[in-house]
């Protein structure tokens, strides 16, 4: 039983949805790989594709692409998990592998496929659903 925050891309549109997954939903991911399509069917959105991009475990460390393993460190010099610095500089840090594993908190994903309806009304529904504080 896994328990994931996912965050969900729409290059379309230029915005970012949340939803929370757990239970049965949440071990369709486990096991999964950066890159990989999941369809959206599993996560409650029929007609809509997604794909892998990304993600972050439980202290916050980066998943990235082409790390075996739960966590390594590693040497890095640019691209995730590495904000920068002087040209040709390098820094020693860690990073968590390409594959979504139970430590793993948040899963970005996005849409490769469109469905009928837009996130954007999908996701505007639930939110007029919650009582105002």
């Amino acid at each position: 039983m896994a328990d994931f925050k996912i965050v969900i891309a729409d290059p379309k549109e230029g915005k970012t949805f949340q939803k929370e997954v757990k239970g049965e939903q949440g071990d369709i991911f486990v096991g999964k790989n950066i890159d990989e399509k999941i369809p959206g069917d599993s996560i409650d959105l029929p007609g809509y594709e997604f794909q892998i991009t990304g993600g972050s475990d439980n202290c916050g460390f980066p998943m990235r692409h082409g790390i075996l393993g739960i966590r390594k460190k590693i040497t890095l010099y640019g691209g995730t998990g590495y904000k920068g610095g002087l040209p040709g500089e390098r820094k020693r840090k860690t990073v968590c592998g390409h594959k979504v594993n139970d430590a793993i908190t948040q899963i970005n994903l996005k849409v490769v496929k469109q469905g009928e309806k837009k996130l954007s009304e999908i996701f505007q529904k639930k939110e007029e659903e919650k009582p105002a504080a």
